[in-house]
């Protein structure tokens, strides 16, 4: 095997150009030289070294979609997936629980959270929000830091051919306020290997410490830089590889201990790495990109790509060549690995991503229609062979980006109408309204980031309204943090004056008929139709009736019909904007629409002039008003769940839903077990799953008079009344002797819903509580965050079984039972506030306090033995007399306090007072008095006169005191103690 990979390296070497040094500006190799490797070659010549040659197990790239972890919206890095092996909680059964050295390729993306590259995308010749990152792992100190750096130094020199001349290395200095020591061990391991001392570097802790979040392993890491100048001047250092030595954990008080395992993490990022090998001088130019590059110019017929930056790059021609290539990398590796444009978390990004990619394609490029989508297949073939899951989503890839493509390039054009109408009207010096930019935004329909209106402006030389901006997201904020309940009647408002003004002038009510205008397309997506209006009456904020309202004004619309769901019935309002017919680019964003006495009120602030008479037409918030309907439907679906596993008994009491959540209060006999609630969700996923049609009709109200099983609240109906069965035809349901309705959901319902179950993906309760005696309130989410608190429950399973073969093992020592009840506590909290399965929680809650309760016997019988032990000791080596003034090691005061009490116990007539040091100079104390020698002596008193001298303090009683101090010299402290008593006594 040694001699087959010495030839592949061999092979490898002779493929990559030997003179790493720049070509100049053009940067292209000299025809006298190999061809540079490909980047599919150096790929594979990182994974074949480590399997074939040091015993690596291949193991595939995870989905950039996080599983189980909520501290992240992408994986963006290799060793995320194996967080469990570092954390210790994987499943001892699983397939990863053997790893012992392991190497992959590792799709990786940073847009958004902690990790953001998304803004600095296009502006430079190096960031990316995909990217590969290769990487070697040795689990369980399988191998450390010698066999790492060697093994590092081989690939990169012995196999890639890299001149040693070129490469440097750095380690970690030491952290003094950490207590942690240079690493000295990696800067021998480096000089051992050849590397100069003049190339070895040391840095503290902001560079070569690696942690991996605020809590969790950490430890001192190692970085390989390649120079790009070569040796003419001063050096140009970039990183290409990083070791990171695992050795540590940052407890939740952001102190330092050991790690039981040491592991090696490394990670090298393949684009960064090819550039080096290819002698170019950004990863743009490698092959990696070479071909979306080439795919961009033929599709745009753009000017050939430059790699110009700043100011060099005219037009920002190159800066759109490069964010088009990165993003088009991201959309389609997110979308294979299920991550699909949306409105909150990382659809929301992607979402973002997407859409900066249509603007720089049509604004700068002048793309035709539908590219973006077609560079998908460039994708598919430069990344498909390393990644398949690109290879057999290929069409659907292409589907989606084509699709929202469409819908943004409309939605673009319009926001570029409104902003350049806008500039018109400013003066030189005004800034650009917050409530324009802000109407870009704020609906779903035109989805223009602020950030990215914001750019738009810099790019025309405007500055927005900033402080008008922040006011109106904080309004928003509050607006979102409310919807959590259901929002009370306040601001805008018809009061019986309005209404009955009204009423009188023949005013009808709102026809709110066209709400329920969608319909369900081939490819699963909804179709919703707008709504021609007219505007009937205007009211000012405090409710006046107005027939005209002027630009940044609230008001409040009548209509005379409307397609927005106002709120009732528990299901949140729809938001989006309307325009006036035959000026379509004036957006009046509406925030919500509210049912006042069968009118139905919009809220908006006009950004021009609106009057009595306009005719305008009506946009809801697609993603908003699905996300509704997906809640609803799942209400439904959790209402007759609740029947079929309690009984009839059970009556919905109340609901409300929003994008993010449902409510559903219901009437129950006792507080739901866990087994019942996962009946419950077991019984609404078989509906889910089974994709059953949501049929929805209005019929007399007398029809559903004598339905058995008909799902109502005690409240007022309209007649005739919409009826929402689920799976059965109205009709059907309807029908006394087909009793359908005890066996399906069936509900009289005014609300908006999913005309089939299957959009609604999955469901998950993630509380409940009793509001009251006989009254249970369930929270729950659906879709993709229903799936992400499954795995996180999954996560937290295990490591609660973890914890629990941890007690079952046994502790040697004090020490060691305490840091299991610490581990249990900090569990418990994580189990208690995590969004995750309530019964699962619940589970997992009664087995950690089970837990608590035995590790808590464990360290009191521990400290038990451990203080009567000392007790011994001390009776031993004092004779019966007085006092006891001595020195005893115990891990903590409690033990202390145990020995003291044991000492006096067992020598009545004697006074103990014990000091115990312990690390950084701190020292315990703990004391009692003997009965015959107070009250003139006190065990308060003496040990406040020991702690005083060592700057600390005491409390207590006149029998029993305890305290604690620092001190380097314990006998002047006990030679207090000794004096103290003895002036007392």
């Amino acid at each position: 095997m040694a001699a087959s990979v010495a030839a592949a390296a061999r092979r490898l070497r002779r493929a990559i150009r030997r003179s790493l040094a720049w070509r100049g500006p053009s940067h292209r190799l000299l025809s006298s030289e190999p061809p540079a490797a490909k980047a599919s070659a150096v790929r594979a010549a990182f994974l074949n070294f480590f399997r074939d040659r040091h015993g690596h197990r291949l193991v595939p790239s995870a989905s950039v979609r996080p599983r189980g972890d909520p501290s992240l919206l992408f994986v963006n890095a290799g060793m995320n997936q194996f967080k469990p092996i570092f954390l210790g909680t994987v499943d001892p059964r699983s397939e990863m629980a053997g790893f012992r050295r392991v190497a992959n390729s590792q799709k990786c993306v940073r847009a958004g959270g902690r990790h953001n590259d998304l803004e600095d995308v296009g502006r430079d010749l190096s960031h990316h929000t995909f990217f590969e990152m290769l990487g070697n792992w040795a689990f369980g100190g399988e191998y450390f830091k010698e066999e790492a750096c060697s093994m590092a130094w081989e690939l990169l020199t012995q196999v890639y051919g890299i001149p040693t001349e070129r490469l440097w290395v750095s380690y970690f200095d030491g952290d003094p306020k950490a207590g942690l020591e240079p690493d000295l061990e990696t800067r021998d391991i480096w000089l051992s290997l050849g590397v100069p001392a003049t190339r070895v570097l040391s840095f503290g802790p902001q560079e070569n410490f690696w942690e991996m979040g605020n809590t969790g392993p950490c430890g001192p890491c190692t970085e390989i830089h390649y120079d790009l100048a070569g040796g003419v001047g001063a050096p140009q250092l970039v990183e290409l590889w990083n070791l990171v030595f695992m050795q540590h954990n940052r407890e939740a008080d952001g102190s330092l201990q050991p790690l039981p395992q040491w592991h090696v993490d490394t990670g090298m990022g393949l684009e960064r790495l090819v550039a080096v090998l290819q002698g170019k001088h950004s990863t743009y130019d490698t092959d990696l990109f070479s071909p979306l590059l080439h795919a961009i110019q033929q599709g745009c017929r753009a000017p050939p790509y430059l790699g110009r930056v700043g100011v060099a790059d005219e037009g920002r021609t190159d800066t759109a060549y490069r964010v088009v290539a990165d993003h088009i990398r991201t959309l389609s590796v997110c979308i294979s690995d299920g991550v699909f444009p949306g409105m909150s978390g990382p659809p929301l990004v992607l979402r973002r991503i997407l859409r900066r990619a249509v603007r720089f394609s049509m604004e700068i490029l002048k793309a035709p229609p539908g590219f973006l989508g077609s560079l998908v297949p460039v994708v598919v073939e430069t990344l498909g062979d390393a990644y398949p899951e690109l290879q057999r989503n290929s069409a659907q890839i292409s589907n989606l980006v084509l699709e929202d493509e469409a819908a943004f390039l409309a939605s673009l054009e319009r926001g570029r109408r409104i902003i350049d109408r806008t500039l018109r009207t400013l003066g030189p010096s005004d800034m650009f309204p917050a409530e324009v930019a802000w109407s870009l935004s704020l609906s779903g329909d035109l989805g223009l980031p602020l950030d990215m209106v914001e750019l738009m402006l810099e790019e025309k030389g405007v500055q927005l309204d900033s402080t008008g901006l922040e006011r109106l997201a904080q309004e928003a904020a509050q607006h979102q943090a409310r919807q959590a309940e259901p929002v009370q009647k306040q601001g805008l408002w018809l009061d019986v004056h309005a209404l009955g003004e009204l009423q009188r002038q023949g005013v009808p009510p709102t026809d709110s008929s066209p709400k329920y205008n969608y319909s369900l397309r081939p490819n699963g997506s909804y179709e919703f139709g707008t709504c021609e209006a007219q505007v009937l009456q205007l009211y000012t904020e405090d409710g006046t009736a107005v027939a005209s309202v002027g630009k940044g004004q609230r008001c409040g619309l009548l209509l005379d019909k409307t397609n927005f769901y106002a709120e009732q019935g528990g299901q949140a309002s729809d938001r989006g904007y309307l325009v006036r017919v035959g000026q379509e680019d004036v957006l009046f964003p509406v925030a919500r629409a509210q049912v006042c006495g069968g009118f139905i009120l919009h809220e908006s602030v006009a950004p021009e002039c609106l009057q009595i008479g306009d005719q305008v037409q009506l946009h809801v918030d697609k993603a908003w008003r699905l996300a509704c309907m997906a809640k609803h439907t799942a209400t439904h679906l959790l209402n007759w769940a609740l029947r079929q596993t309690l009984g009839p008994g059970t009556e919905q009491q109340g609901s409300h839903l929003n994008p993010e959540q449902l409510r559903l209060d219901v009437t129950t006999q006792t507080a739901l077990t866990p087994e019942q609630l996962r009946a419950v969700e077991n019984t609404v996923q078989e509906a889910v799953q089974q994709d059953k049609p949501v049929y929805m009709e209005e019929v007399p109200l007398a029809l559903t008079a004598q339905v058995p099983g008909l799902r109502c609240l005690d409240e007022v109906y309209p007649d005739p009344v919409r009826v929402v069965s689920v799976g059965v035809p109205v009709a059907h349901a309807l029908d006394p002797a087909s009793q359908a309705a005890l066996q399906t959901s069936v509900e009289l319902c005014c609300g908006t819903h999913l005309l089939r179950t299957g959009a609604v993906g999955d469901l998950v309760i993630i509380g409940d509580r009793q509001l009251s005696k006989g009254t249970t309130r369930l929270l729950a989410i659906t879709g993709e965050q229903a799936q992400q608190a499954r795995e996180l429950g999954q996560n937290l399973a295990q490591e609660v079984k973890a914890a629990t073969e941890r007690l079952s093992q046994g502790s040697r020592d004090v020490a060691e039972a305490l840091r299991l009840s610490k581990d249990i506590g900090r569990l418990i909290e994580a189990v208690e506030t995590s969004v995750m399965p309530q019964w699962q929680r619940r589970e997992l809650l009664a087995t950690l306090k089970m837990l608590q309760r035995r590790a808590n016997t464990a360290i009191r019988k521990l400290q038990m033995g451990q203080a009567a032990k000392k007790t011994q000791e001390l009776l031993e080596r004092h004779s019966k007399g007085p006092l006891i003034v001595d020195t005893v090691s115990a891990e903590s005061l409690s033990v202390l306090v145990k020995v003291v009490r044991q000492l006096c116990e067992q020598a009545p007539s004697t006074s103990v007072l014990l000091l115990s040091p312990q690390s950084m100079g701190k020292v315990l104390c703990a004391c009692q008095v003997a009965q015959g020698a107070m009250p003139t002596f006190t065990a308060e008193a003496w040990a406040l006169a020991v702690c005083s001298h060592m700057g600390g303090k005491a409390w207590g009683s006149r029998v029993v005191a305890q305290g604690t101090g620092s001190t380097t010299d314990l006998e002047a402290a006990l030679s207090t103690a000794r004096a103290y008593a003895l002036s007392q006594l």
